[in-house]
């Protein structure tokens, strides 16, 4: 940053502050979700959050506005780092592609991204669909099924099949468990202006300790495995094996392989599933948007459906983009100030917390007309057009955004499409509960009926 734009940044008016009382600012930082929306309305889309005292605690900026994303994930890119929720990352799930900072992200990002290309994504989903199946044909004609526990062990048994090589079918409520334990202790002890010492052996430290020993146990098994075996499917796991930074030839180690396995497996499951399940939840309530979806589906024909079919599969991934809209997995994304910058004609001040507040901003009706309307026609490729690309950021933006994404989507489309197809869902209560521990997840049980579309 030259000396000049150093001057016209100090120029600037500081970002406002939060006109709500302590208690209730308070309140609203840590309530991820719905407190942005508190904040947005009380203090404007871009809001200083002060939780104390500065020598206690840095201000949380919450910036939601497409300007403001923009700022800060891309144009400031260099000068917005990791937050102390990212480093809690580090010390609990080992260097992985999400948590690490900027400079030693870069190689690390240089070394996966061919792993995630949209073609290569492609030759992970042999079982997406057949996983999709198994599940709509073990449910009973019309029987009561909770989508969000439906959902999780579909996506479990995908990460299993397509991206493990093994059956977690078995295993789904013991990984289930470690790695709500570990991100739960993540988020809460990077929020904490006070934080107990590492070496205190806390009753949480013993619980995430034995957690993270688990996921770390399957990750190296699974390392050793290919290693051991390269016909092994596990197109994931021996494309790790085989990635290079293509600057410095260098190869992963097997630690940073298994971190990043750990990271895959954590955004590889209760994203997608919640995902999932507020897309069957929406669909259960709107009927006319359900029938469309499974026409779609239903032109392809009754096999199974593949990657090749998803260009035909439009109006559901509208659907998707809808239900990513309003139920967003990851609903902020934080970043560090290392200086001064501007953040949507305001001055964030160095070692400030800035959280781009994704779902405030995804429900902010100045940017989505009656935003709390589950329309999929807003994501219409001439509506889309129209629409500032910054107002809209499920996967995040900008150098860091979420690497899988492409995986996500192809997961979701043939998933979606293929219960629908052979699946009617009523949904049985009008709101999806929403709980954010870390990221976004189904706060309550999401009770449906299936019906059988071709039950005689």
């Amino acid at each position: 940053m030259s000396d000049a734009t150093t001057r016209e940044v100090e120029n600037l008016p500081l970002v406002p502050r939060n006109p709500l009382p302590l208690r209730e600012r308070m309140k609203a930082a840590r309530e991820y979700h719905v407190g942005q929306e508190l904040l947005r309305e009380s203090g404007g889309s871009v809001t200083r959050v002060p939780l104390g005292p500065k020598w206690l605690a840095p201000s949380i900026v919450f910036v939601m506005s497409p300007t403001g994303a923009r700022d800060v994930l891309s144009r400031n890119n260099e000068w917005c780092d990791r937050t102390e929720v990212h480093r809690q990352i580090r010390l609990v799930l080992g260097d992985n592609l999400a948590g690490l900072q900027n400079k030693p992200w870069l190689s690390r990002k240089r070394t996966l991204q061919p792993v995630f290309t949209k073609p290569r994504v492609r030759t992970f989903a042999a079982h997406m669909s057949e996983a999709a199946r198994m599940i709509a044909h073990g449910w009973d004609d019309n029987a009561q099924v909770d989508l969000d526990t439906q959902a999780r062990i579909l996506t479990m048994r995908v990460l299993g099949r397509s991206v493990l090589g093994l059956d977690l079918d078995q295993r789904a409520e013991s990984l289930s468990e470690p790695l709500d334990v570990a991100l739960r202790y993540v988020a809460d002890r990077g929020m904490r202006p006070v934080r107990a010492p590492l070496w205190l052996p806390t009753p949480a430290r013993q619980r995430v300790r034995r957690a993270t020993t688990t996921l770390q146990e399957l990750a190296s098994d699974v390392l050793a495995l290919c290693r051991n075996d390269p016909s092994h499917d596990s197109p994931l796991v021996h494309a790790l094996i085989e990635a290079t930074d293509p600057e410095t030839g260098r190869a992963l180690s097997d630690a940073d392989i298994c971190s990043d396995l750990i990271a895959f497996m954590v955004a590889g499951t209760d994203t997608t599933a919640t995902t999932l399940a507020y897309a069957l939840w929406a669909l259960g309530r709107h009927p006319s948007i359900q029938d469309r979806v499974a026409a779609e589906a239903a032109a392809i024909g009754e096999r199974e459906l593949t990657p090749e079919d998803v260009p035909h599969l439009g109006y559901t991934v509208q659907v998707l983009h809808e239900a990513l809209r309003l139920c967003p997995p990851v609903v902020v994304a934080g970043r560090t100030a290392l200086r001064d910058i501007d953040v949507d004609g305001y001055r964030v001040e160095a070692n400030s917390m800035v959280l781009v507040g994704i779902f405030g901003m995804h429900r902010d009706p100045d940017l989505w007309p009656n935003p709390m309307q589950f329309d999929p026609s807003r994501f219409e490729p001439e509506n889309s057009r129209a629409r500032d690309r910054w107002s809209y950021i499920p996967f995040g933006s900008g150098p860091r955004s979420c690497i899988g994404d492409h995986f996500a989507m192809l997961e979701s489309t043939l998933a979606l499409a293929t219960i629908i197809r052979d699946v009617e869902i009523q949904s049985l209560q009008d709101d999806f509960p929403l709980a954010v521990p870390f990221t976004m997840v189904a706060g309550a049980p999401i009770p449906a009926r299936v019906r059988r579309r071709n039950a005689v």
